[in-house]
């Protein structure tokens, strides 16, 4: 069987984005991208809004002509594919249906397009968390719904790879847990997860690799720890006390530094939060918090991307 015609188990699943550029008129979306999505992993897609994000996944799925560079799924373009929706599960916005039609109508007409059993309906319902909002029809659907919705479309061909963009957009706190269990899952079953979003706090928990863009061209890719240790924040210990004096010269004398912070903290560095709980023990001096305080997503990406213009 070749390549195409196997599906969902084609090829490995890997992404390879080489050199990829848009050009529109006197705006070039997308600048001569390169970056590699691997299977068995969740992959965060981040950058400013007008970075090129949604521009660079639509020329993946071969929805936008590149002006130049290539994008491929499992080693060839998605075009090519003869079963593309049993390789790719995609989202690049939320689901969108008749109003009059019911979700599991809606389902049915694409699995029968797609050519999946209609079996398969209810299994995808069963596993968004929509098998009790079935046979309500989409005009009554919230925005979190038709994202869930959306999701199981993409789930229909019980595909190798998932490439979502904002998934997590109109969910609650207790469907972004949902979602974020789900992907984690199929990534762990060997899945190639790629997922654009602006929460950044949301992705440091749910991906394993990232990939920052900005103004179409890439700022980093590498594992998560590895992107949060590129800023320049270090890592410190919050604390407070009312013996202030005696805590400062005890860090200064272990070799640490020690400043004011906010709301009358002070944050110590060059010590870890188990020496410092040490040396104010020895010290005697009474501590009303601790806390280890390490560089998060958030502050990288703004310092990684500060700066650097939408378009061009």
């Amino acid at each position: 069987m070749s390549a195409e015609g196997s599906g969902a188990l084609s090829n490995n699943g890997q992404i390879v984005v080489s050199g990829l550029t848009k050009q529109y008129r006197n705006v070039r979306a997308v600048d001569n991208l390169s970056f590699v999505v691997e299977p068995g992993r969740v992959t965060g897609f981040l950058g400013p809004n007008g970075a090129g994000k949604t521009t660079t996944l639509r020329m993946v799925l071969n929805l936008v002509s590149p002006t130049s560079g290539t994008a491929t799924i499992s080693g060839h373009r998605y075009a090519d594919v003869a079963e593309p929706l049993k390789l790719v599960g995609a989202i690049l916005e939320a689901s969108a249906a008749h109003k009059g039609r019911t979700a599991r109508n809606h389902l049915r007409c694409v699995a029968a397009v797609g050519g999946f059993p209609t079996s398969r309906v209810d299994e995808v319902l069963e596993l968004v968390g929509l098998t009790t909002a079935a046979k309500r029809k989409f005009r009554g659907y919230s925005l979190g719904m038709k994202q869930r919705l959306g999701i199981a479309q993409a789930l229909l061909g019980n595909p190798q790879v998932l490439i979502l963009d904002e998934p997590a957009n109109g969910l609650d706190p207790e469907g972004i847990r949902w979602m974020r269990g789900l992907l984690q899952g199929l990534a762990q079953q060997g899945r190639t997860v790629l997922v654009s979003s602006h929460l950044l706090s949301e992705m440091e928990i749910l991906a394993d690799d990232v990939v920052i863009i900005a103004a179409g061209k890439l700022v980093t890719q590498g594992p998560m720890e590895s992107i949060v240790g590129q800023g320049t924040t270090q890592a410190a210990v919050r604390v407070r006390t009312p013996n202030i004096q005696e805590l400062v010269a005890a860090v200064r004398e272990a070799g640490g530094a020690i400043n004011p912070g906010s709301n009358g903290a002070h944050l110590v560095t060059g010590l870890d939060a188990p020496a410092v709980g040490k040396l104010a023990l020895q010290s005697g001096v009474e501590l009303h918090e601790l806390v280890a305080e390490k560089p998060d997503l958030e502050h990288v990406f703004l310092e990684l991307t500060q700066g650097r213009a939408a378009i061009r």
